[in-house]
């Protein structure tokens, strides 16, 4: 009998999803040909920073992009968004897209090129969620 069930995340449930998602969009387009991409800023072996994202569909996600915030306002965000679209743009990216929350940094994003196309109001409370994408 089909049923529906709340149940805690689990690896095995999140892989069969996945894989038939993957699987209709390979039916639909032929392959998502998605390929992670990180990179870091480090000082020795330190972490201080990186991007994290993909490259699909001819397009860059940046999924999180954070830096230390004894390293902010130092140029190290402007040259790791420079790798990353150097990085997708050499993997054949012509796009990129990501989501900020409005006290992240929508403003950051816009000095280099990026606009919005999208919003969410009260995403947190007092807040708003920006969907932004740039031409590479």
């Amino acid at each position: 009998m089909v049923s529906i069930q709340v149940e805690e995340k689990s690896e095995a449930v999140t892989s069969a999803v996945l894989d038939g998602l993957r699987e209709h969009i390979e039916k639909t387009v032929g392959g998502l040909e998605n390929q992670p991409l990180s990179i870091t800023l480090r000082d020795g072996e330190k972490l201080l920073g990186g991007v994290i994202g993909a490259t699909y569909f001819g397009w860059l996600f940046i999924q999180y992009f954070w830096i230390d915030e004894r390293y902010r306002g130092k140029g190290f965000g402007k040259q790791l968004l420079d790798a990353a679209e150097n990085e997708a743009r050499r993997r054949g990216a012509g796009n990129v897209f990501l989501d900020t929350l409005s006290f992240q940094a929508p403003g950051f994003y816009k000095k280099y090129g990026y606009r919005e196309y999208g919003r969410l109001e009260g995403f947190p409370v007092g807040h708003h969620r920006s969907w932004m994408t740039k031409a590479l």
